[in-house]
């Protein structure tokens, strides 16, 4: 990956959540047009990181560069599709609505819907499979449906960096096979994409592994980041292997982390 130039570089990043620390000092690198899977326990900082990514979080220590330029400077190029349940789906706009606001990114507030945008919508629209929910109200949708509006949505601001929050949790095998779709078509189209997990299998699926903890574990190929050494650092939990000696990790390891269990040098990464 070295090689790969780097959508998101940070230096020493120290995020706050509340009142608490929720991501210690830590470098991170990611890769440009490539599929970023962002792992850990709850309250590892996943969501945290990609609030800062976007923007939408201040530094409370160190740097951070998206695109070649600070988070707020970047945020027109990035798109952040938030999980459907934080999202009020009793707001009263159809599913063709909330995907053509995306286009309002580039056109302002004031700004006329031209052709090519209804297009880019409609593209966007099949590629989800919603079109034919168009004139639906989001309150009338399945959850996964609403999933895939929302990442209707994020695909159609065209943005250079999608950031997606665990955009396949507690969806319905159609929905979730539609989203994956997208994903690595956007990086088809040499597109940045990170989404963060709690399901193994699907991290190892990606390009590129963040592994969090609090602060970053290790980060890599999935197959040098998701070994059972790095997973028990960051659960804090022994690690079950398959007979192949693959790392199997279940749902109730997923867990807050235990901050009794990590200790942090210089650089954020977990230690015993």
């Amino acid at each position: 990956m070295q090689s790969v130039p780097l959508a998101v570089r940070g230096s020493a990043v120290t995020l706050i959540y509340g009142d608490r620390v929720a991501f210690r000092s830590s470098d991170i690198s990611i890769p440009a047009g490539r599929v970023t899977a962002v792992i850990g326990p709850n309250g590892s900082g996943k969501s945290t990181l990609l609030n800062a990514i976007a923007g939408l979080a201040p530094l409370a220590d160190g740097l951070l560069e998206v695109l070649g330029t600070d988070p707020l400077s970047a945020r027109t190029r990035t798109s952040y599709v938030l999980q459907a349940t934080k999202v009020n789906d009793r707001l009263p706009v159809t599913v063709r609505e909330v995907v053509t606001m995306s286009r309002y990114v580039d056109r302002g507030a004031f700004g006329i819907i031209r052709r090519p945008d209804r297009e880019i919508v409609d593209e966007a629209l099949k590629r989800l499979d919603v079109a034919k929910l168009a004139k639906r109200h989001l309150g009338e949708l399945s959850g996964g449906e609403r999933q895939r509006v929302f990442v209707a949505q994020g695909l159609a601001q065209l943005a250079d960096l999608l950031l997606l929050d665990e955009p396949l949790n507690a969806l319905d095998l159609v929905s979730r096979d539609l989203i994956i779709e997208a994903i690595f078509e956007e990086r088809r189209r040499g597109r940045t994409v990170v989404a963060t997990t709690h399901d193994l299998s699907e991290a190892a699926k990606a390009d590129h592994v963040l592994l969090l903890s609090g602060g970053v574990v290790a980060e890599g190929a999935p197959g040098e980041v998701l070994t059972s050494e790095n997973l028990a650092r960051a659960y804090g939990i022994e690690i079950v292997e398959d007979e192949s000696g693959a790392p199997l990790l279940d749902d109730s390891a997923h867990n807050p982390v235990d901050e009794r269990h990590q200790h942090f040098d210089r650089t954020g990464r977990g230690e015993h």
